[in-house]
């Protein structure tokens, strides 16, 4: 899943159209539409990010508030990394522990392992 399918499957579940979402968020609707659909990348500033987990009810510190951060550093990742699914399938270990969470050692060292053979 992407940021964009995330963040709109999210707002329609709040119940949320568009239109709503980018009032609240402070964020021009147009520009939105581009984001949700792929065209446009994610924001990159955490306090907007922020600004779009409490509009959508995302508690701090839940899985689906560290998706939508994961989700959003994805996309600035140059791309031929992201053409190895098992990179893929490890940037969440990776973002944990940039924001100071500790993955298991099993967890670390596959994931270096990935990232020696890539």
């Amino acid at each position: 899943m992407d940021f964009g399918t995330f963040i709109k499957n999210k707002r329609i579940k709040k119940g949320l159209t568009l239109r709503e979402f980018c009032r609240k968020t402070k964020v021009d609707p147009s520009n939105w539409s581009k984001i949700e659909r792929g065209i446009l990348p994610p924001p990159k500033s955490r306090p907007i990010l922020e600004e779009i987990a409490g509009t959508l009810g995302l508690s701090k510190k839940s899985q689906d508030w560290h998706l939508l951060f994961d989700l959003a550093s994805i996309s600035y990742i140059p791309s031929e990394l992201l053409e190895d699914a098992t990179i893929i399938y490890k940037l969440p270990i990776f973002f944990r522990t940039l924001r100071g969470e500790k993955p298991t050692r099993k967890e670390l060292e596959d994931l270096l392992e990935k990232i020696r053979k890539s």
